[in-house]
């Protein structure tokens, strides 16, 4: 109750008297909403644990909903001290996680209890590099797959997407759509409702969760429920705040770090995408399925060649592991990441 009142209370830019003097307050700035479940479930669950784990060393600030700063700019926002956490998309940042993005390529993930498994496990192997060196990384998650949603052009088949503004939350989503003869626009998802509203795209491809906690649902008549690609997360800290932490503070930020609450993560979205899909059909939308796209006869050639073109690009930027960290994807996804 306190983290729902306060969440509320520092989106309109004040502070909560908790009636427990804390040693240090830091600031957790993320994109969703107050009241969504991602707020309440994950950041606020996660917020608690650690407040109680510092037995009042520490006392965590919410500001929901981009209130401290854009998703755009939420990870150097972190890694300057805007804000001493953030829970973000590595897509907002162009280029710059391009090893953790491979996790994005379709026919990784099938879920995000998965894609969490998945992402977490390549980072704790040491298979991402230093992508996160500077920032002090909590843990990696994913979303679930992202299906492809318009608003009155159906979509069936890669042909339907010729000419349509579809927005994308990232690369690797950006070069498939543009393959298929599709117009990517960028933009986080917090902005996607008004942009659909106002036709300044004609579709988008999100996860079934953010649908629902966006509310893009209610103007999306017609969904395409293809694993499409995965939106890769992260729960990140600036490094010198992490590294100015009294040993009891810093104890238990380490206690919540990691697999642990990776996969808790992961079942927060999991149940969120079951939601989101089961509000489309209650809207009676028209949803099809393509079960599995890449031996799919239509879908299979575009979405394999823009997984071949995005391993060949990291290999032209000088990333010579980057085939080696897909084949080590597909490999957890079918042996410690089966779910």
């Amino acid at each position: 109750m306190k983290h729902a009142i306060s969440s509320c209370l520092l989106g309109l830019g004040l502070t909560v008297a908790t009636g427990v003097h804390a040693d240090t307050t830091l600031r957790l700035g993320h994109l969703w909403p107050a009241q969504s479940a991602v707020n309440q479930d994950l950041i606020e669950a996660w917020a608690e644990q650690v407040e109680k784990d510092a037995s009042g060393e520490l006392e965590v600030e919410i500001y929901p909903s981009q209130t401290l700063s854009k998703a755009s700019s939420a990870y150097e926002g972190v890694v300057n001290g805007v804000a001493d956490i953030t829970v973000t998309l590595q897509g907002y940042t162009a280029g710059r996680f391009p090893l953790t993005e491979i996790v994005q390529l379709p026919g990784v993930s099938a879920s995000a209890p998965q894609g969490a498994c998945i992402l977490q496990s390549l980072y704790d192997e040491g298979a991402l590099g230093d992508e996160y060196a500077d920032s002090h990384l909590l843990f990696l998650f994913t979303t679930g797959p992202a299906p492809l949603h318009t608003r009155d052009t159906e979509v069936q088949t890669p042909a339907d997407l010729e000419g349509l503004r579809m927005r994308t939350p990232s690369e690797v989503s950006s070069d498939m759509l543009e393959s298929m003869g599709a117009d990517p626009v960028g933009m986080p998802a917090p902005d996607i409702y008004t942009a659909l509203q106002r036709g300044v795209i004609d579709g988008l491809s999100l996860p079934w969760e953010a649908m629902k906690v966006f509310q893009v649902n209610e103007l999306a008549s017609y969904h395409l429920d293809i694993p499409y690609y995965t939106g890769a997360l992260m729960a990140t800290m600036n490094r010198d705040t992490y590294e100015a932490l009294p040993p009891r503070a810093r104890q238990a930020i380490d206690a919540n770090s990691g697999m642990r609450w990776a996969k808790t993560a992961g079942e927060v979205f999991y149940r969120l995408d079951a939601e989101g899909k089961q509000q489309a059909r209650e809207q009676g939308d028209t949803i099809h399925s393509v079960e599995d796209p890449l031996n799919d006869p239509q879908w299979s050639g575009p979405l394999k060649r823009g997984t071949e073109r995005y391993l060949e690009r990291l290999e032209e930027r000088g990333l010579a592991d980057a085939e080696k960290v897909y084949q080590a994807a597909l490999e957890l996804r079918n042996t410690t990441c089966q779910r």
